[in-house]
């Protein structure tokens, strides 16, 4: 099955402890189903100091899975779903609340 949400996209959290924050997708992990938000789901990890980085406490992006998240629509900047269809003979995906092609 094609990818409805990629890398790049501008999505918002549905369900959780960051529900309707927005955000930036980092990276998608298909096999897991699950995505990296920048600025959502941050959690602190206790690094070791070493020579070339400073230790402590480091706030850090944690995944989120994909079922939580939905696109933001181009229009009106709500959520929506993504679909599929050919334009100019191309697939290409689209924001089903609004009809706007996503990616051109």
């Amino acid at each position: 099955m094609a990818a409805k949400l990629k890398k790049g996209d501008k999505v918002i959290v549905l369900a959780g402890k960051d529900k309707g924050k927005e955000g930036e997708i980092l990276s998608v992990m298909p096999k897991e189903n699950r995505a990296m938000v920048q600025g959502v789901n941050m959690v602190i990890r206790h690094t070791r100091q070493s020579q070339t980085e400073q230790g402590g406490r480091i706030p850090k992006e944690a995944s989120i899975d994909l079922s939580n998240l939905a696109m933001v629509d181009p229009k009106d900047g709500g959520a929506t779903r993504v679909g599929f269809k050919e334009v100019d003979g191309k697939k290409v995906r689209y924001a089903k609340k609004s009809g706007e092609v996503i990616d051109a």
